[in-house]
């Protein structure tokens, strides 16, 4: 199971990367593998503020439904369309292609209250 350490996790297996003068964010290898086959995805809409801890996207597997929450405040500024058409790539990169949104945050620096990659290791354990 892999974990970049280029990028910030939460307890509830969201990762948040700076991209571009954002933070885009995905879930992490363990969270798809605890999933299953990913069949479905719900995206927000661009435009939409979110706070800390909001769910900002639903996830549907052939074992369950998981709510995504988001690792920082801010505004939806880029969707991945493409989970929309093929789910499959939360799965196959979730932490490349798979990825669901870029956010533009309100605080560029909240990200760095987050898990760091030995953070994120010793809470999968």
């Amino acid at each position: 199971m892999t974990v970049p350490d280029d990028r910030r996790y939460t307890d509830q297996h969201e990762w948040a990367l700076r991209h571009d003068g954002m933070i885009r964010i995905g879930i992490t290898d363990y969270a798809q593998e605890a999933l299953g086959d990913v069949v479905f995805v719900d995206l927000p809409a661009t435009g939409r503020r979110i706070a800390t801890g909001e769910s900002i996207a639903e996830v549907e597997s052939t074992k369950s439904v998981a709510e995504i929450y988001a690792p920082c405040a801010g505004t939806i500024a880029a969707v991945n369309q493409v989970l929309a058409e093929h789910p499959e790539q939360i799965n196959a990169d979730p932490y490349g292609a798979g990825w669901f949104v870029d956010v533009t945050p309100d605080d560029p620096a909240e990200i760095d209250r987050l898990l760091d990659a030995a953070g994120y290791q010793a809470l999968i354990g």
